[in-house]
Order: structure tokens, then C-alpha cells, then sequence
């Protein structure tokens, strides 16, 4: 099992690598949303830092959810999907290789640019640190939910458009407890322990059903 998941895993980052125009378009889609609300709002430093939370998760989910109608689709054009479907390993195992490798070329970026993100919205030190813990902790669980809606839509016409509408539903918890938590480092006296524990729930819970949850829905569209 392990095997297969890093099979899989290393193929995904591979594939990715010769197609790094859709990675950059994840990133540069990103860094275009934080650039524009400084601009239609002004630059005071008591708007940026209050609305900097909110900006910063809208941005993530959105640009997690600009990759995800290709996580499944181009193995399921060209029969790689079937055959890992045939395979004697768990498919769970090799779809959580999948979003992991999702993660890596979406999440993570967004995670390592957050405080390029902190100094253009004024944001204080120790509140960086904490949106890029909340980042690390959430954008998992946007990948790993993702997941599910990218294999329902599979093989759909307008899938994308779907897609679209079933996820963004479900990322709004992350959305709220995420940005409830940069916004509570900045405020003087709210502790950030229930929204960190909040999240925390959120990945543990999505890690232990949402590969199981993919790999059936999979299953269900290939059929």
C-alpha cells in the first residue's frame, strides 16, 4: 500500500512539473485576488487588517477550486483511472496519493506566500504565524473535500460549472473558523484554541473519510 501511494504520488508530481503553466495559473490567480481588494478599498491600515482574514481564505478556496476539475479528468480521458480501478491495491490509498499531490502544487504555495500576504495587508507578526498555521491546518481539508465533488462531477458536461456549486458550500466552516482565527490573534483577549481545535477536527475527520468517500464516488462514475 504504501508503495502504491508513492507511485502514485510521484507520477501526479511529475505530471505536474511538465504541465507547470496550470500549477502557476493556481498561484498567479491567488496573488491577483489579494492584489485587487488593496485597490478598490484603499490602503488604511485599520480596513486592509480587518478585512485581510476573510480576503485571504476567499482567495485559497477559490484558487483550490480553480484545480480541481483537472485532478481526476485526465487519467479518466486517457484509461489511467481504469486502471488503477484493476489494480489489487486500495484504491482509497491511491486517491489519497492524488490529493496529497493536489495539495502539495496548491495548498502549500498559498501556505509559503502568507506572509508576503501579512506585509501587504499590515498585518502583525504573530498574526502571520497564525495564518500560516491556519492555512497548513485548512487547505487540506479543501483539497480532501474537493476530491469528492471533482470524482461526483466526473466525466459530466459542464462539470467544472457543478463542481463550482457543490464545494463552495461545504468549504464555508473552513472559511469561517479560518479567517475567525486570524481575526481572534488580532483582537486582545480571544484566545484562538477553539478554532484551531475546530480545524484540526475538520482535517482529522476529512482524512479518515475523504479518500474512502472519493474512491466511491469514483467507482460510481466510471460505471
Amino acid at each position: 500500500m504504501l508503495s502504491a501511494f508513492w507511485i502514485v504520488l510521484k507520477r501526479d508530481l511529475l505530471l505536474a512539473l511538465r504541465r507547470r503553466n496550470e500549477v502557476f495559473t493556481v498561484l498567479f490567480f491567488f496573488i491577483v485576488v489579494i492584489s485587487l481588494f488593496p485597490l478598490g478599498v484603499g490602503v488604511e491600515e485599520k480596513i486592509l487588517t480587518k478585512i485581510a482574514p476573510g480576503i485571504v481564505w476567499i482567495a485559497a478556496l477559490l484558487a483550490s477550486t480553480l484545480a480541481l476539475d483537472r485532478l481526476f479528468s485526465s487519467d479518466f480521458e486517457d484509461g489511467t483511472l481504469e486502471q488503477l480501478l484493476l489494480t489489487p491495491h486500495s484504491l482509497s490509498v491511491m486517491v489519497f496519493a492524488k490529493i496529497v499531490a493536489h495539495w502539495l502544487l496548491t495548498g502549500l504555495p498559498l501556505v509559503l506566500i502568507a506572509p508576503l500576504v501579512g506585509l501587504l495587508y499590515q498585518i502583525p507578526v504573530d498574526s502571520i504565524a497564525v495564518m500560516m498555521l491556519v492555512l497548513l491546518l485548512g487547505t487540506p481539508v479543501l483539497s480532501m473535500i474537493g476530491a469528492i465533488g471533482a470524482a461526483l462531477t466526473l466525466g459530466l458536461r459542464g462539470g467544472g460549472v457543478l463542481l463550482s456549486f457543490l464545494v463552495l458550500p461545504l468549504y464555508i466552516p473552513v472559511l469561517v473558523y479560518g479567517a475567525g482565527a486570524i481575526s481572534a490573534s488580532m483582537a486582545q483577549g480571544v484566545s484562538i484554541q477553539p478554532y484551531l481545535l475546530l480545524l484540526s477536527a475538520f482535517m482529522i475527520l476529512s482524512l479518515i473519510f475523504a479518500p474512502w468517500a472519493t474512491a466511491a464516488a469514483l467507482k460510481i462514475s466510471i460505471e
